[in-house]
C-alpha cells in the first residue's frame, strides 16, 4: 500500500457512509449505465459498500461479471454481506495504485474516487493496465470549485466549505479534478477521449431533494470531525456550520448544483 495523506483522509466517516448506501447505478453513475452490455467484464475501483456496483451485474448478464475493489476492508465486508453470494459479482480489498489485474476488463470505472487522491495520474495508469485492449476506462468526478447553492447558505457554511477545500488541497487533492480529466486521459495515451456532463442538480419539491441537499450536512458531520482533528477548523466552527446548514436546507434552500463529469477513453 502507498503512503498517501489524501488516501488516509478519504476514509469514510459514519455520516457520508449513509450517502454511499443511498446511491444507485441508474441515478448516480448514469454514463456507465449507458455503456454496460451483456457479456461485459467490469471492474469498479473504489466500490465502497457496493451500492452502485451491485446494480451493474444485471446490465452485463448473461455472460458478464463484475468485480468491486476498495482499500477499506470494512466497506468490502459490508458489500460482501449485502450483495455477495453470486459468483459473477465479487468484492475484494485492493489498492487503486496497484490493482492486481492485467488487460482483463471491458470497462474499468471509478466514481467520485480520484478527487480523494494526491496522485490521480498514477491511479489512472493502474486502471488502464487492468483494462483489456480496446476496452474503456470511465471516471466520474467533481469540480468542487463550481458548486452552486440557491440561495447562498449562511456565512458559517461558506467558511466551512472554504476550509474544506483548503484542507483537501493541503493534502494534495485536486478540487477541480473533473475539468482536468480529459487532459489526464490524453496524456495517459487513451484514445477517443470524451466528456459527458453528469451534474447533480436537485430542486425543492423533487422526490430526492432532502437526500441530495443533505449531503453537505453529512460532510460537515463526518469530514468536519476529521478536519477538526487535523486543526483545519475548531469544533465550535464545525458545529455551528452543521446547525446552520441543517436549518438552511430545511427552511430556505431552493436548489443545489454539483458539477460532475464522466470522462472516458479507450485503451489502444
Amino acid at each position: 500500500m502507498h503512503e498517501d495523506v489524501a488516501y488516509k483522509r478519504a476514509e469514510i466517516p459514519k455520516g457520508p457512509d449513509r450517502v454511499l448506501s443511498a446511491r444507485t447505478l441508474a441515478a448516480d453513475h448514469r454514463r456507465l449505465a449507458e455503456l454496460l452490455a451483456p457479456g461485459y467484464a467490469v471492474l469498479d475501483v473504489g466500490c465502497g459498500n457496493g451500492a452502485i456496483t451491485a446494480g451493474m451485474l444485471e446490465r452485463v448478464l448473461p455472460g458478464g461479471r463484475v468485480v468491486g475493489v476498495d482499500i477499506n476492508p470494512q466497506l468490502i465486508a459490508e458489500a460482501t454481506s449485502r450483495f455477495g453470494g453470486d459468483p459473477r459479482l465479487s468484492f475484494h480489498v485492493g489498492d487503486i495504485y496497484d490493482l492486481d489485474y492485467d488487460s482483463e476488463f471491458h470497462i474499468v470505472t471509478c466514481s467520485r474516487v480520484l478527487q480523494w487522491l494526491s496522485r490521480p495520474a498514477e491511479a489512472l495508469e493502474s486502471m488502464i493496465r487492468a483494462t483489456a485492449v480496446g476496452g474503456r476506462v470511465l471516471v466520474l468526478d467533481y469540480n468542487h470549485e463550481k458548486i452552486v447553492w440557491e440561495p447562498e447558505p449562511p456565512s458559517s457554511v461558506r467558511r466551512f466549505y472554504d476550509a474544506f477545500l483548503a484542507w483537501r488541497a493541503e493534502a494534495g487533492m485536486d478540487n477541480a479534478i473533473a475539468d482536468h480529466l480529459v487532459e489526464m486521459f490524453t496524456q495517459a495515451g487513451l484514445k477517443e477521449v470524451a466528456s459527458t456532463p453528469q451534474h447533480e442538480v436537485t430542486r425543492r419539491g423533487e422526490p430526492d431533494f432532502e437526500r441530495r441537499i443533505g449531503i453537505w450536512a453529512a460532510v460537515i458531520s463526518g469530514r468536519g470531525r476529521q478536519m477538526v482533528e487535523d486543526g483545519a477548523l475548531t469544533e465550535d466552527e464545525r458545529a455551528t456550520a452543521e446547525k446552520d446548514y441543517i436549518a438552511w436546507a430545511r427552511d430556505q434552500a431552493r436548489s443545489q448544483s454539483l458539477y460532475l463529469l464522466a470522462v472516458e477513453g479507450v485503451r489502444a
